[in-house]
């Protein structure tokens, strides 16, 4: 299961990037917010990493305007590891080499097409278990 969220200004990409996850068949727990109304993204992105990091959810998506408040939010959680991701390139070196467990995007940053593609690169890619890059994650909660 995924988990998403979003503040006001990811909603709308929040709610195509369900659009997509139930065309794929992948379940998903929405952690808001419902609607367009301003909101403090904290409340949102902090349930969604709290999800991912106890295991009830597998990965989540945290969506903002520019995907940084988010990410920062995402990254306090213990056990996340959350990449703000930009484009299909970053979104597999994430997965490959960081095993990130959850992606945030930034709506006013990228285009929904490209949006869907990052998600897609960022649910479809392993990690890539090299031991270089297994040492290096094991150093990030140090």
């Amino acid at each position: 299961m995924i988990s998403i969220a979003s503040d006001h200004g990811g909603f709308d990409l929040k709610e195509r990037v369900k659009k997509y996850l139930d065309e794929k068949g992948i379940a998903y727990k929405d952690f808001g917010c419902f609607d367009k109304k301003s909101c403090d993204y904290p409340d949102f992105a902090r349930p969604a990493a709290e999800a991912v990091a106890s295991g009830e959810c597998e990965k989540g998506i945290v969506i903002c305007t520019t995907g940084i408040g988010v990410s920062i939010v995402a990254n306090k959680v213990p056990g996340i590891r959350c990449g703000l991701c930009t484009d299909v390139t970053c979104a597999k070196l994430t997965r490959l080499h960081n095993d990130a467990n959850m992606l945030a995007i930034g709506a006013g940053v990228i285009g929904e097409n490209v949006a869907l593609d990052v998600v897609e690169a960022f649910l479809t890619t392993p990690f890539s278990g090299e031991e270089k890059h297994a040492r290096r994650i094991g150093k990030i909660g140090k």
